[in-house]
């Protein structure tokens, strides 16, 4: 995969809640592609995050030092779906993903975040089967690989999660189609050049990148790992 461009999107679920505009503004400026936003309603996960007002509240802090603009990646956890991705979709997000469990009609939650504007992925627990892909990937965006199970952050990545990459990345291939194939859950310098051989091209990291003082030598060094693969 050495043509492939990877994507670092560092989770705000780890970062300084007391000044998250500040801190999106700086690791964006340190080298994030992509700003990771988990929501957690205490229901479908047993944790409670963000609502679409902060989603909004950031979107304006979402920006390189030059005043591009920052894609927002938002992960749901939530169930139902479909109210609250049409929020953040007027809340500014630009990729809205979800659980194919926590939605009565797969489909329609896959085509009602398109409508809204959208880009829009599945994401898979760890012991989860990526069969509803074959029914749902001409459709999507984005495939979202949970190595850790959902609801908390910090948490040790669980190794099966990358024969499920691997099989995942097969029927991206087969379907011919530019879907992104994003790995949530213990992602840190020592482990992400293996994600990535799996098939991944898109990683979140929270306590990996926020949970360090220097956030640029973090980034660096997980690029550094990735031009190894």
């Amino acid at each position: 995969m050495s043509n492939t461009t990877y994507r670092i999107a560092p989770s705000i679920l780890s970062a300084d809640f007391a000044r998250l505009g500040e801190e999106v503004r700086q690791v964006i400026a340190d080298g994030a592609d992509w700003i990771h936003f988990d929501v957690m309603d205490n229901h479908y996960v047993p944790n409670l995050t963000f609502g679409p007002m902060v989603c909004q509240a950031l979107k304006p802090h979402a920006v390189t030092p030059s005043g591009q603009a920052v894609p927002i990646d938002v992960h749901l956890m939530v169930q139902p779906v479909d109210a609250l991705a049409e929020l953040f979709a007027q809340a500014g997000a630009d990729l809205i993903s979800f659980h194919p469990d926590a939605s009565t009609h797969v489909h329609r939650s896959v085509q009602a975040i398109k409508a809204a504007g959208c880009q829009v992925g599945v994401t898979f627990n760890p012991a989860e089967p990526l069969d509803v892909l074959d029914w749902v990937i001409d459709d999507i965006d984005l495939i979202l690989i949970m190595s850790v199970n959902p609801g908390f952050g910090g948490q040790s990545f669980i190794d099966s999660a990358l024969r499920k990459i691997e099989q995942a990345r097969k029927r991206i291939e087969a379907s011919g189609k530019d879907i992104r194939l994003e790995v949530d859950g213990g992602v840190k310098v020592d482990n992400i050049a293996r994600v990535a051989a799996a098939g991944a091209d898109t990683f979140v990291a929270g306590s990996a990148i926020f949970g360090k003082p220097d956030y640029k030598a973090v980034i660096g060094a997980m690029r550094a790992e990735l031009a190894k693969v």
